[in-house]
């Protein structure tokens, strides 16, 4: 019998969130179930409390624009499935969808842990061409395959500094207390999970009265890229949001990460390095609740997109920044995603020593997925703020404050899980039609009983709607 949800650490968990925000709340978790993902985190319940949060915050906000309150339910099991929702979509025409394959990008040389000179383990992945070209240059190789040889004639912690001096990426693997001891550990522990801040005054702003929807009538920028910044303004969409999914034309992407994060949005290109794409975008604004921005600290004030700068042109803006390694310290400048959220915060060497051996990967995108529900729970909660004593707020999350979290509800005695099988898919998943066919896709794990939770538009290729800003 595989290990059941702990629905005692879910609770803990999820009014540890609403304690965060002052609110209060229940969502219904049900029935303990099977346990997806053979990890001795806390992924499942984590997971639901993200979700769940977000849903009480949803509630609240429908509640206190005249609408009808809600029972709030969500299937543990579902909520694990969320956090590898890519693996989960099935395109019915193989031949329109197969270019979205993650497997028809050709990795240069196979991403791992890779062990330096001094016994540490670095995690390397081809990700980019440019942070291969990087990598190689780095090196001193002349073939990307070769690097992980080329690894192992550095010292683990000089290879790690000279990769974030020249703005790439890679991460040597830390233990917790490893971690937790160092000055960006615990500067970044210092924060809360979701870090709200006001940052300026305003008059409130109310919502439309009596919304079919929580979020309807709120319209979000949604300025990110893979994972966790999409799957933020995906989740407020499936509250009923307006979102417009904005990018450069020249940025790399994975098609099948913009698929998965693309339903309930709209997408148009801008430069913002472009004087008339920036000035499209300030226009913008004056319509826009959220501005949701996923790139590195300082990369935005560059451009004259701030959260001040921003705040100054809409005062009552909800800006969210979501980043790898937090807003504050040495560490806010350095880029990074998923794996690397894990190896810095020592979820990897945790994972890999509950198997005696070297650093290893969740089995899922637990900091990814999670970060952006807890990003669109601040949102959510900021908006609320702003309609009750007005204001400019800053929503800051990140993947490794994320993992700090999931580390702080503790760990499992022992696992023994059962995968994700077809029966489950059946109660998970909904169908769509889509530029590339029709698709089945997770749909979102939370229900409220007084209003749909889910998409109304399909994903789309990036740049699809060149309009997007001007309705």
């Amino acid at each position: 019998m595989a290990t059941l949800a702990d629905h005692g650490v879910y609770h803990s968990a999820l009014n540890g969130l609403l304690d965060l925000a002052g609110l209060e709340g229940e969502a219904n978790a049900g029935p303990c179930e099977p346990l997806a993902l053979d990890t001795r985190f806390y992924a499942a319940e984590g997971a639901s409390a993200a979700l769940g949060a977000g849903a009480i915050a949803a509630d609240a906000l429908m509640r206190s624009r005249g609408g009808s309150a809600s029972n709030i339910s969500l299937r543990t099991r579902h909520a694990e499935a969320s956090l590898m929702s890519f693996a989960y979509l099935n395109f019915h025409d193989e031949v329109r969808a197969a270019h979205l394959a993650i497997g028809a990008r050709t990795l240069s040389f196979p991403p791992g842990f890779y062990p330096t000179k001094d016994g540490r383990f670095m995690f390397m992945h081809p990700a980019f061409e440019h942070n291969v070209r990087g990598l190689t240059d780095l090196l001193g190789v002349d073939e990307p395959q070769r690097i992980p040889q080329a690894v192992a004639n550095w010292n683990g912690a000089e290879l790690e500094n000279e990769i974030a001096n020249r703005g790439l990426c890679s991460a040597m693997a830390r233990s917790a207390e490893e971690w937790d001891s160092s000055v960006a550990g615990k500067l970044l522990a210092s924060r809360p999970v979701v870090d709200i801040v006001q940052i300026g005054e305003g008059s409130p702003v109310e919502l439309s009265r009596k919304p079919d929807r929580p979020l309807s009538t709120v319209r979000v920028l949604d300025l990110t890229r893979i994972l966790a910044g999409p799957t933020c303004a995906r989740t407020l969409a499936s509250y009923g949001a307006s979102v417009v999914r904005i990018g450069a034309e020249h940025l790399p992407s994975i098609p099948l990460f913009v698929a998965d994060t693309g339903f309930g949005k709209q997408s148009t290109w801008l430069d913002l390095s472009r004087a008339d794409d920036a000035a499209r975008l300030k226009n913008a604004l004056a319509s826009t609740d959220v501005f949701s921005q996923g790139y590195r600290s300082g990369a935005m004030d560059r451009l004259g997109f701030s959260p001040f700068d921003v705040a100054r042109i809409k005062p009552g803006i909800v800006y969210v920044s979501i980043n790898c390694y937090g807003h504050e310290g040495g560490w806010r400048t350095r880029p990074g995603w998923e794996q690397l959220a894990q190896t810095v915060s020592g979820m990897a060497i945790t994972h890999g020593g509950d198997r005696k051996g070297p650093p290893e990967l969740q089995p899922a995108a637990v900091t990814d997925y999670s970060t952006g529900y807890l990003a669109a729970y601040g949102a959510m909660v900021a908006l609320a703020r702003r309609q009750e004593i007005g204001g400019s707020y800053w929503v800051r999350v990140s993947l490794t404050r994320t993992a700090q979290w999931y580390r702080s509800l503790g760990y499992r005695k022992s696992i023994d899980a059962a995968p994700i099988v077809d029966d489950d898919l059946g109660l998970m998943r909904s169908t769509m039609n889509t530029q590339w066919g029709s698709v089945d896709y997770l749909h979102p794990p939370v229900q409220l009983s007084n209003a749909p939770v889910g998409w109304d538009l399909p994903p789309v290729a990036l740049g699809s709607h060149p309009a997007a800003l001007d309705t």
